[in-house]
């Protein structure tokens, strides 16, 4: 009996330490962090999706019916000014053009004679004027020809890359068919449509005549390693979109760029007296946003925001902050409404250098 009541009595007390252990957990108060907004002029950029075009882009066709004889280039190769592409079977063409040489020589030789015979008076100034109107005629014929001859040969136009062919060798081509596109790739365009809110804040902060300089993100994420400037904004908005197309120009010199591609151009914005928050300092409840704004007493209570601009870790906020405010950002979730609560305060710039240490790993 005794050895087992001293079991019992050591159990208990064991029970009651536990509990009381317990108790001592529950009573102790967790230690929050929270920060003060910043207000800074601060660079960001919109994003924009863009179509990359090559400066130069043009279709390549066949201006005579022939029998393609000769190709002398390959798809994809950069082709020079005037190089020789394409050759139509020119032997009709060549038939017709000295058919027409030939008709110049009778015309020639018939007007000399009349010629000879008007200055003796024994033909009419008329008959004469007809064989020069006959000659004049042979000649532009000849001309006509040669034309015609010319167009049996098609030349590269300009210097650029060659696109894939749309005929094989020994196609019959008629006129007009397309052969392959031609593309100058030394300069791009980039096209972006800008809604009109936005094209409004561009043209009333353009004051400078300097082209506005932009960034190209291309679709592996990675930024071109040139940068663009604007140069153009059509005349007309697209009333179904509501958007204005922009056009800035790159240069490409190591020909990174192909006609066709697509991207993201990163327009830069400069925002005045920006007020920034961490973003793990908000919480969302039916799509708006909210921040929990602790007062000297330690008081906690929510407080919706506006967002005007998000970056990475980073809201400027354009409603429902002061500069002054503490808010919470930690443990969000573990707090409520008008929950008194005990905290410590660091600078924000401790937390976003905490968080790009976190992003860089």
């Amino acid at each position: 009996m005794t050895r087992n009541y001293i079991l019992i009595l050591a159990a208990s007390l064991l029970f009651l330490a536990s509990c009381g252990h317990d108790e001592h957990g529950k009573h102790e108060e967790a230690k929050y962090t929270v920060t003060t907004p910043i207000k800074k002029d601060t660079l960001v950029f919109h994003e924009y999706v863009c179509q990359i075009h090559a400066i130069q882009h043009i279709e390549l066709r066949a201006l005579e019916k022939g029998y393609l004889q000769n190709i002398y280039v390959d798809e994809g190769q950069l082709v020079k000014k005037g190089k020789l592409m394409f050759q139509i079977m020119p032997m009709i063409y060549q038939a017709e053009t000295e058919r027409a040489e030939a008709e110049v020589k009778f015309a020639e030789i018939e007007y000399l004679n009349t010629k000879s015979l008007a200055d003796s008076n024994i033909v009419s100034a008329n008959e004469l004027a007809l064989n020069k109107a006959r000659l004049d005629k042979a000649k532009a014929e000849v001309s006509l020809a040669k034309a015609h001859l010319g167009f049996t040969k098609i030349s590269a136009p300009f210097d650029g890359i060659m696109d894939r062919f749309h005929v094989r060798l020994g196609s019959l081509v008629d006129e007009g068919e397309l052969l392959t596109t031609l593309s100058d790739n030394s300069k791009m365009w980039v096209y972006f449509n800008v809604p009109e809110a936005e094209y409004l804040d561009y043209v009333m902060r353009s004051k400078s005549d300097t082209p506005l300089k932009v960034k190209l993100q291309m679709a592996n994420n990675r930024l071109f390693p040139e940068s663009g400037k604007v140069e153009t904004i059509e005349a007309d908005f697209n009333n179904e979109t509501g958007n204005i197309a922009f056009r800035a120009i790159f240069n490409n010199p190591d020909g990174i760029l192909r006609h066709g591609e697509t991207g993201n151009i990163l327009m830069p914005v400069t925002l005045h007296d920006a007020l920034l928050i961490p973003q793990k300092a908000t919480f969302e409840i039916l799509d708006k946003k909210y921040v929990f704004v602790v007062d000297d007493a330690g008081i906690v209570k929510s407080r919706e925001i506006k967002v005007g601009t998000e970056m990475p870790h980073l809201y400027a906020v354009t409603h429902g902050l002061q500069e002054n405010d503490k808010i919470l950002v930690d443990g969000l979730r573990k707090v409520k409404n008008n929950q008194q609560i005990k905290y410590g305060f660091v600078k924000q710039q401790q937390i976003l250098a905490q968080l790009n240490d976190l992003h860089a790993e």
